[in-house]
């Protein structure tokens, strides 16, 4: 036991509790996954592939959906050969299996009852084919991800859906996900050229193979011949045969393709054709082959506001006449609650209830395409009754990129932003139905009427070029009351929908759980029949996805609804949509963000003291919150900046004992001391074998705590000089601070030449902006030491006598503060606001904080003459730039320095995260590891970043040398070699 083991129950919910919630995890499935499926599991994939803890399977019972629902295990499928053993394994045993990617889905597909397999963390990854034209893509790739490699091509996926920065590609393609632009022509279905699949037998299926129908034939004769008696009958009904058309002339995903029974010939082409949309109740997708669209680059884009939700409908049409890619609807509950995504003007939170908007956007290959859309769109305008009910409202087409971009973040943030809105304690209802785009007006209407009817707040927005709206409700599902409300609406939605439109009841988000009951509403007996057909033929033993697609009980909509416990307060908006998900360092380690959240709503279901809170409890230190990086990136990803990183922050706060605070803060009081002791002790080190120093701190971490003693890292630097470069007040353009991380920590051993402050000093005097270095830095800290392991009181410390030092070297604030260390200048320029006294807050407001890039970039280059650069380098953006919003001048800096700037793709947050790598290694080489991968595929000449503890993170992870390119910039700017 170690001496300083923190008491679990810190991490107790301190907030009051009701009674216990009815869909709470029960007390007999505290102990994880029952034996003998566990240990069967276990010695058929190996205990790293197989998760059983009840922490782990509350944090994988919840996705994006309205459902809840906690799987008996959870798989981590590693390859194809994982898969077939797990369908073989639930063959045998009468189990059943379903697949999960992102958990974006919104209506339960991902969630299972039985075997939950996780298919996203070994399954990422694009290989560009041709010059772009196609491409093949893992099934754990998210959407963002895959375009970004395509963009160097000039091309593009064709469906976007809002969600693509968590959506993974195996997803979007089992739901048929389209989005804002995709429509019926640009989808999966239309856009896929082939892809592999295993089958609930295990035989697996590559539709791109030139035998694959002899070797389908030849596995599963059965399913081919079913398959080929189900066309013949399809095709011998003419009137079934127009009516599978005509459902498929606007966006449609309720349901199985039947289409591709007319439009595959062989039993491989109708497969093709029925896995996109199949929701993982056919098989699994293993692989898919893109055929890419071209990326018009030049876009041209408007926000346009109207009186009414109708006169907005009604002018639809007529940019799509005129060329629109584009044309988004959002209604008046859509834009006031958008205020609270970052960027949005907050005078729209006075817009009238019945103002609508509609996003157009025009996207071009040439300025004479782009100038011909505009004029087209000028003419369309000058038709319209527009209103600027606010300032802010400009009712113009714009070309500037920065622009356009806040305006599909908005958009983009309707469910989250309208959903984090919702009444604490709510259940997040979001549907989505498409009509013929000639009556979306008067959809609309209906919908926002039936909606006020059964007493709930409307919010409506949609692709309305494609006649495609979607809609929230928000409830509580732990009241009968509101179950019956909601369940009352959605039966006379859907006989709206079907009677009075002939619309979708589904028109990008697949049937799920929600519309499962009302399939046969929308598409008749018959046609609802051959989908039980082809779910027999296929699946005949029911193995896979049980009650997704297919349920015949008429309420099993209203199963599984989960409650929302209200949590900590900065949590508490979150509607588990997902989108944190990818930028988080822990992701493929511990937790996410969405995990953490979700696990602190499942102890306050509980009881307090109960089996399952114990459990979850337990597990929560190290999975949610000593492997939590605390880089807050979560924050920007979430449309409405849940910060998880600062919640966790607390939570190490509230672990500490009084006697750690004590030391915490008496060691700011006195970090000069601290900080010569440091150096002093990284050159002492510097001189003892590093296979020691690794024995004696992990001996240390058992004794003492992991969380408290670093494990000593061989990339760990050698000591700083002692003293600094010379400098002059008199004539500096700026204050310079080195970081204390700078002044304790030299650069890599293997470069030779200045120092990082010999190199700032000595490129702002060639850029003739010489700075000054104050001599009494030493003992002054920007605080994120103590900000990020969450001892408040020494923050506070530090964070006040940085701010009073650097008004003073500043001259009250006439001078900039230029800081060599992105989480340097973060934390003092945002970090330390909140530990201020209220004298001090407002000294800070005086301050101009600088990173040392945006200096170099903004400042410098302009002045600067480069004599040499080296031939390639890879650059490193740590998570304080993207706070920052600084990350381009590193690549701006670094391209003065190379002929080769590459960004890896796959770049992310080092989660070194000051001494937290040391802490916990097995944080930064999780979180690096496709980065890794990537940087060390092939030769740079230069490893380059703007963080010292990032590059000592990167150094680890890499085995490469990484420093900063100011130091880069200073050779490449010498005069002399």
């Amino acid at each position: 036991m170690p001496l300083l083991e923190p008491n679990p129950d810190a991490l107790r919910p301190r907030l009051d509790r009701g009674e216990p919630s009815p869909d709470r995890v029960q007390d007999g499935q505290a102990s994880g996954t029952p034996e003998p499926l566990r240990s069967e599991l276990i010695d058929l994939l190996g205990s790293e592939k197989v998760l059983w803890n009840i922490s782990d399977l509350v944090r994988y019972a919840s996705d994006a959906s309205p459902y809840r629902f906690v799987p008996q295990v959870v798989v981590v499928a590693e390859d194809i050969d994982d898969v077939s053993a797990v369908l073989s394994y639930a063959h045998g045993k009468g189990r059943q299996v379903v697949f999960r990617a992102a958990g974006t889905s919104l209506n339960g597909q991902a969630q299972g009852e039985d075997i939950l397999v996780d298919v996203r963390k070994h399954w990422a990854g694009i290989e560009v084919l041709g010059d772009g034209e196609r491409a093949r893509i893992q099934p754990g790739t998210t959407v963002v991800r895959a375009n970004a490699t395509l963009a160097r091509h000039g091309r593009v996926l064709g469906p976007d859906p809002a969600s693509a920065i968590a959506c993974t590609l195996g997803g979007v393609v089992a739901n048929n996900a389209s989005g804002m632009t995709a429509g019926t022509t640009r989808n999966s279905y239309r856009t896929l050229a082939s892809l592999t699949f295993v089958l609930p037998s295990g035989t697996v299926v590559d539709t791109g193979e030139p035998d694959a129908d002899e070797q389908l034939a030849h596995a599963e004769p059965a399913l081919c011949e079913g398959l080929l008696a189900i066309k013949r009958e399809i095709e011998a009904d003419p009137a079934l045969v127009r009516r599978i058309r005509a459902k498929y002339e606007i966006k449609n995903t309720n349901g199985y393709r039947l289409d591709a029974f007319l439009d595959g010939a062989t039993p491989v082409e109708i497969m093709r054709g029925l896995m996109v949309g199949s929701e993982g109740t056919f098989g699994f997708i293993s692989e898919v082959v893109f055929d890419t669209l071209p990326l018009d680059r030049r876009v041209s884009a408007a926000l346009l506001f109207f009186p009414t939700l109708r006169d907005a409908a009604a002018a639809v049409e007529r940019f799509n006449e005129a060329g629109a890619l584009a044309v988004e609807l959002m209604d008046g509950n859509t834009l006031r609650a958008s205020v609270s995504v970052q960027g949005v003007p907050q005078d729209w939170a006075q817009l009238p209830k019945e103002t609508t908007a509609l996003l157009v956007e025009f996207r071009a290959p040439d300025e004479e395409r782009q100038a011909a859309y505009e004029k087209a769109a000028a003419q369309v305008m000058t038709e319209l009754e527009l209103v600027a009910p606010v300032a802010s409202v400009t009712n113009e087409f714009t070309r500037d990129a920065g622009t356009i971009a806040g305006y599909w973040k908005a958009r983009k943030a309707f469910v989250t932003a309208v959903g984090g809105s919702r009444p604490s304690g709510t259940t997040l209802i979001t549907e989505d139905f498409a009509v013929p785009p000639g009556q979306l007006a008067d959809a609309c209407t209906a919908l926002l009427e039936l909606q006020t009817r059964h007493g709930f707040d409307a919010a409506v927005a949609g692709h309305a070029a494609h006649g495609n709206l979607h809609f929230l409700l928000a409830f509580d599902a732990a009241k009968p009351s509101d179950v019956e409300r909601y369940a009352a609406f959605m039966d006379e939605f859907c006989k709206l929908t079907v009677e009075r439109f002939d619309g979708s009841l589904k028109a990008e988000h697949a049937t799920g759980r929600n519309i499962a009951p009302f399939l046969e509403l929308e598409w008749g007996e018959k046609a609802t029949e051959l989908m039980w057909r082809i779910k027999q033929v296929i699946d005949p033993d029911g193995v896979l996805a049980p009650r997704i697609v297919l349920d015949r009980d008429p309420k099993s909509h209203l199963r599984g609804l989960k409650t929302i416990p209200k949590v900590e307060l900065i949590a508490d908006p979150c509607i588990e949509c997902g989108f944190c998900e990818p930028t988080c360092p822990s992701h493929d380690l511990t937790t996410t963000p969405r995990q953490r959240i979700v696990l602190r709503r499942e102890m306050m279901r509980q009881s307090p003291g109960s089996p399952v809170e114990d459990g979850l409890v337990e597990a929560y230190g190290y999975d949610a919150v000593d492997t939590c990086a605390g880089d807050s990136t979560c924050k920007l990803a979430c449309p409405v900046g849940i910060d998880t990183g600062m919640m966790m922050k607390s939570f190490r706060h509230a672990r500490h004992t009084p006697r750690e605070e004590r030391i915490a803060a008496l060691a700011a009081k006195n970090f000069k001391a601290v900080e010569i002791s440091a150096r002093l002790a990284v050159g002492a080190a510097d001189k003892i074998s590093d296979k020691l120093l690794t024995a004696v701190t992990r001996v240390a971490r058992k004794a003492v705590r992991p969380d408290l003693v670093p494990e000593w890292l061989p990339e760990v630097p050698g000591a700083a000089a002692r003293k600094l470069p010379g400098t002059s007040r008199t004539g500096a353009s700026a204050v310079y601070y080195p970081a204390c991380v700078n002044r304790i920590f030299g650069g890599p051993e293997d470069r030779k030449g200045p120092s990082l402050a010999q190199s700032v000093v000595a490129v702002s005097a060639r850029a003739g902006k010489p700075v000054w270095i104050p001599s009494d830095v030493a003992g002054t800290c920007c605080a994120t030491i103590w900000h990020s392991k969450g001892y408040d009181d020494g923050n506070a410390v530090m964070a006040n006598r940085i701010v009073e030092a650097a008004w003073g070297w500043t001259a009250g604030g006439r001078l900039p503060l230029v800081v060599d260390a992105s989480s340097c200048t973060l934390g003092i320029a945002h970090e330390v606001v909140p530990y201020l006294t209220d004298a001090n807050r407002q000294l800070h407001a005086e301050l101009t904080i600088v990173d040392s890039l945006v200096w170099a970039a903004d400042e410098l280059l302009p002045h600067l003459t480069v004599h040499r650069k080296v031939d390639s380098a890879v650059v490193h953006p740590t998570c304080s730039m993207r706070h920052l919003g600084d990350d381009a001048q590193l690549k701006t800096v670094a391209e003065a320095c190379a002929h080769e700037v590459v960004v890896p793709d796959d770049a992310g947050c080092c989660a070194f995260a000051g001494d937290r790598g040391m802490l916990h290694k097995e944080l930064t080489e999780s979180a690096t590891a496709r980065e890794a991968a990537m940087v060390t595929s092939r030769h740079f000449d230069a490893h380059l970043s703007a963080n010292r503890m990032c590059e000592v993170g990167m150094d680890h992870a890499t085995g490469r040398s990484y420093y900063s390119v100011l130091m880069e910039l200073e050779r490449a700017t010498r005069p002399t070699a």
